[in-house]
């Protein structure tokens, strides 16, 4: 539900604003007792900060980039509070209890206006107040001040840990969850995406006698097991029927005119051996899309973000195998299998297809297929920060909150970081988003039943995943480390 209201910031003076909120809860509180850590908003992706890392008392707190830095540092004590520096707590200003009062530091000094409930659902609400800390108007632009206010169902009152470190070994999905946004769905014919993950990735068919085998890892954490695809596709054609989902919530990739996709009569599995590459010293197989090649899976029971939940995904493609067909995406799509609404659709799309005029060079780029547009940032207009990825191997990267913000950012993913193409305010039209919760890869969300199009893309695929939340940008260039240090080739 959306909720339309103004507010009014007595103690500040400032004028009337006007607000929207949605929500989702998030999924555990985003500091535990005694812990010292970063605490990010969950809409905004952006740290608590103390501005200026000022001492004095009466500063603002406000959201910026996450650093790791002492003004973003908060310690929950047993008294309940949340110190910065030691010996300044996170306080409401003037004890106030109104909506709109000032959430500021001051000198600790135990009263009930510096005491905090940190709380499963992400909130973090005054135990004086009963108000919930919350990022005013719902912004997300660095500099957006922390106010309370009555606590409502609105990620911009949700907050999450974005610095528990990743487990020894960890894979870009063990990273994503260290930064609070777990995958919901996780796939790969290369490799695991988590460092524990020892189950299979995909699953191949041969034509000489229609047998199904799946291929699984070399050991856990670790490279595709090309070996036996070989062995077992020996002198016969093999395809590709499913691309399995690690995540554990059976978010598994089938082709569409299986019969484990309902209704989908034209698209055909891609062939399992037109393409082999290394990663991490060992042969694998990518996933090669032709056009009339694409999977599906309807996961909006699974856990698959809806309606305007933030979310964020990744992918790693080629900069050399892409056309202009549609439509090369992976990601959020319609459970109808059809070109529903604007905003019905969040997936990253890799192609040479330009629908605004708003692209540079040639391409292929990096643009979000948010349903009814490709949109290489916030309109149909030139985005000067557009560019073309022709590298053999690209990370492409999409996070929207659902209300009012995406981003998307591409990079070699041999090397080098990312680089951001668009961080900002959605496309007219798209606000809230209207998330169906399907996955896509290999199509549009109008593919692939009788009457159906959008199945004409070419592209290759090694490696992607959905997560729940809206990713941080620290995550997400430690997820590119990642890709850059699996050694594509």
């Amino acid at each position: 539900m959306v909720v339309v209201r103004t507010r009014r910031l007595a103690a500040l003076g400032a004028a009337l604003l006007l607000v929207l909120t949605t929500g989702t809860a998030a999924a555990a509180a985003p500091i535990q007792p005694g812990q010292s850590a970063p605490i990010a908003g969950v809409q905004s992706g952006r740290c608590l900060d103390v501005p200026g890392s000022s001492t004095a008392n009466g500063t603002q707190a406000q959201l910026s980039d996450c650093t790791g830095a002492a003004n973003q540092t908060w310690t929950y004590t047993s008294g309940r509070q949340l110190t910065v520096y030691g010996n300044k707590c996170l306080d409401a200003y003037g004890q106030g209890t109104a909506n709109g009062t000032a959430v500021i530091i001051w000198d600790c000094n135990g009263q009930t206006n510096q005491q905090w409930n940190v709380n499963t659902n992400g909130t973090i609400t005054g135990v004086q107040s009963g108000l919930c800390l919350d990022a005013n108007a719902a912004g997300t632009a660095n500099g957006t001040r922390i106010i309370l206010w009555a606590c409502h169902s609105g990620t911009n009152q949700q907050w999450n840990s974005p610095t528990t470190p990743p487990p020894s070994g960890a894979g870009p999905c063990d990273i994503y969850a260290s930064g609070g946004t777990p995958c919901i769905a996780a796939h790969s014919t290369v490799r695991a995406l988590y460092g524990a993950y020892n189950g299979n990735l995909y699953q191949v068919r041969r034509s000489s006698d229609n047998t199904t085998r799946n291929i699984g890892l070399l050991s856990a954490g670790g490279s595709a097991n090309a070996s036996a695809q070989d062995s077992f596709c020996t002198g016969t054609t093999c395809v590709i029927t499913v691309v399995y989902d690690q995540s554990g919530r059976g978010n598994d990739l089938w082709y569409q005119g299986s019969t484990v996709v309902p209704g989908s009569t034209q698209s055909r599995p891609a062939v399992a051996t037109s393409e082999s590459l290394t990663v991490a010293g060992s042969k694998a197989y990518s996933l090669y899309i032709n056009p009339g090649n694409s999977y599906w899976r309807d996961g909006h029971l699974t856990g698959v973000p809806t309606g305007s939940a933030p979310e964020g995904m990744y992918m790693v493609t080629s900069g050399t195998h892409v056309n202009g067909g549609c439509c090369f995406d992976y990601g959020n799509s319609e459970t109808t299998r059809s070109a529903d609404a604007a905003g019905a659709m969040d997936a990253i799309n890799f192609s040479t297809q330009c629908w605004f005029g708003g692209c540079s060079g040639s391409g292929p780029w990096v643009q979000a297929d948010l349903e009814w547009g490709l949109y290489p940032g916030g309109s149909q207009t030139w985005n000067p920060n557009q560019r073309a990825f022709t590298s053999k191997f690209v990370t492409a990267t999409l996070k929207n909150n659902g209300t009012s913000r995406f981003a998307i950012k591409g990079s070699n993913a041999q090397s080098g970081s990312l680089y951001t193409l668009w961080d900002g305010a959605l496309p007219p039209g798209y606000s809230p988003m209207k998330k169906q919760g399907a996955i896509i890869l290999g199509s549009g969300g109008d593919c692939c039943k009788p009457g159906g199009g959008a199945n004409l893309s070419a592209g290759t695929f090694y490696e992607g995943a959905m997560v729940a939340g809206y990713p941080s940008d620290a995550t997400e260039n430690a997820v590119q480390a990642n890709i850059v240090a699996a050694g594509y080739r």
